[in-house]
């Protein structure tokens, strides 16, 4: 990867860096697939570059024999067979593999009560245990951006189930003659945003589904939102609570820009922070 920054960075004009020469290849000799998949990743010409570097390692591992993460490569199959849906899905989490997301989820649904239940157990599980080996230094950030997408295949397979349960409730309490039976009967109205600045979405978009599941109103601002955004649209909704998410570190100040907004306004609501930038 550095070989061939620095290969494109002097064509481009660099004048001056400092490597350890000893480390870095020869631009020419770097296998031809692997050279690609480096200038795809530096110049962002496709979003799929990170899995497919991820791949091309694991390859080369199967290639070179031995080891205990080679074996369960090799072994995946079988390894699947012999396990519970709940460990299969964690798996896949922790290594990143959409390929049997959706019929695990759907064998993993049959078990559960609800489609909830899915996501606050198995997937929940899995994650935290992404959260713990990233932040142990074990796994990376690009690993982490994989198990999310994973992650958000799976959320968005469940869905569809969540929505029909809904539903149904709904017209349960119509046919009861309840009147608790639209969005103005919620919990509580929540106003979801991921701060401006950010486009990192999916762990608030998984907090928007848990919420609204749970008969919370959901308002999804979605990304990049500024802070005068957020706070209209909270005082216009009467909203309960506000809450922000952001994955990178300048997130973090625009989300004390948003509180000091809120103490110079006078919000009496809660407002909840998350994100990969607000963990200790």
């Amino acid at each position: 990867m550095h070989s061939v920054f620095l290969f494109h960075a002097i064509k481009a004009g660099l004048d001056m860096g400092i490597v350890n020469a000893g480390q870095i290849p020869i631009y020419t000799d770097i296998d031809p697939r692997l050279r690609e998949l480096c200038e795809a990743c530096i110049f962002n010409k496709r979003s799929t570059t990170t899995e497919e570097l991820l791949d091309y390692a694991q390859q080369l591992k199967l290639n070179a024999g031995g080891g205990d993460d080679i074996k369960a490569g090799k072994e995946e199959e079988s390894w699947r067979i012999n396990i519970a849906v709940d460990e299969r899905l964690k798996y896949s989490l922790v290594k990143g593999i959409d390929k049997y997301i959706n019929e695990d989820i759907e064998e993993a649904r049959q078990n559960y009560p609800r489609p909830l239940h899915v996501i606050e157990g198995p997937l929940m599980n899995g994650m935290s245990e992404v959260g713990e080996l990233f932040g142990a230094g074990k796994m990376f950030l690009p690993q982490v951006i994989k198990s999310a997408r994973v992650m958000k295949k799976a959320v968005n397979y469940l869905i569809p189930f969540m929505e029909e349960e809904k539903q149904k409730n709904l017209k349960l309490l119509k046919e009861e003659g309840s009147t608790c039976i639209s969005g103005l009967d919620a919990q509580a109205t929540i106003v979801l945003a991921t701060v401006k600045g950010d486009v990192h979405d999916i762990g608030k978009n998984i907090v928007g589904v848990v919420l609204g599941c749970n008969n919370y109103r959901v308002i999804d601002l979605g990304v990049m939102t500024p802070c005068d955004k957020i706070l209209k649209i909270a005082k216009e909704e009467n909203a309960d609570f506000i809450g922000l998410s952001g994955l990178i570190t300048p997130s973090l100040d625009e989300m004390i820009v948003v509180a000091k907004e809120m103490q110079r306004l006078n919000f009496h609501i809660p407002l909840l922070i998350g994100g990969a930038t607000t963990s200790k």
